[in-house]
């Protein structure tokens, strides 16, 4: 087991891209606390189905918007396995309109949730991982469009291309401390927040035709990804993002 004896928090553990990581984490041996804001019966089939296998895995109710919410999801990962030694800064929500159609509210919910959160994820932490000693790792999802402009959803790019930043900045900060800090950035990933694009035969196609490897990544794909990251086969990654978009930045069919 690439993780055994290690602890791991994933926000927004319990859907989507966040349930994949930790299924993968708890398979490959870390104790996960699994954070969520919803759908707590979900939290609770997914810790059964990690504990039922041998794992071990807790839920906590917390909101990542707020900093101390972050800070009790730490406490909890010390108090139930003794230590903190990745976190998983993948909560994040999208609200879809361009420059001209953007309010504050919007723009204000998007960058809490997406930029705050990791932000203040990565700083408490790396404050964790210095306290206990033995370094640690920090995985931020980001996505392709760190880089990639996507009109229309302007708050969501500018939250990632922020997620750049400070996964550069603190990688270089941290790094003479032993605290890695990377991003992986999915590309178009088989999620509730794409069933619409992917009921749709046109759409999928479209967007399937504009992907090299000519498919949309299942979750596991970016939960085996952040296992490289965070385990030991990643130790000489930080301050750099990873790309697990099936060539899709590097096309020129476009969509």
């Amino acid at each position: 087991m690439q993780l055994k004896d290690k602890t791991a928090i994933v926000t927004g553990g319990n859907s989507g891209i966040g349930e994949a990581i930790v299924k993968v984490l708890a398979r490959e041996g870390a104790s996960v606390v699994i954070d969520y804001v919803a759908r707590p019966d979900d939290t609770a089939d997914l810790v059964k189905d990690i504990t039922s296998a041998g794992g071990k895995a807790i839920g906590v109710e917390a909101d990542v918007s707020k900093p101390s919410d972050i800070q009790s999801l730490i406490d909890a990962a010390v108090r139930e396995f003794g230590r903190l030694d990745i976190m998983v800064n993948n909560a994040g929500i999208e609200k879809r309109h361009s420059l001209i159609e953007s309010d504050e509210d919007a723009f204000d919910t998007v960058m809490a949730v997406d930029m705050k959160s990791a932000f203040f994820g990565t700083q408490l932490a790396a404050k964790q991982f210095i306290a206990q000693g033995g370094g640690g790792v920090v995985v931020n999802i980001s996505s392709v469009h760190e880089d990639w402009p996507m009109p229309g959803n302007i708050a969501y790019c500018v939250a990632k291309g922020g997620m750049r930043m400070l996964t550069r900045t603190a990688g270089v900060e941290l790094g003479p401390q032993g605290v890695r800090v990377v991003n992986v950035a999915p590309g178009a990933v088989a999620t509730p927040i794409n069933t619409q694009t992917l009921n749709d035969p046109e759409q999928r196609k479209k967007l399937e035709d504009a992907i090299p490897l000519g498919k949309v990544a299942d979750p596991s794909e970016i939960g085996d990804a952040v296992l490289f990251v965070a385990s030991d086969a990643g130790r000489y990654l930080t301050a750099t993002t990873v790309f697990v978009d099936g060539g899709i930045m590097q096309s020129s069919v476009g969509l």
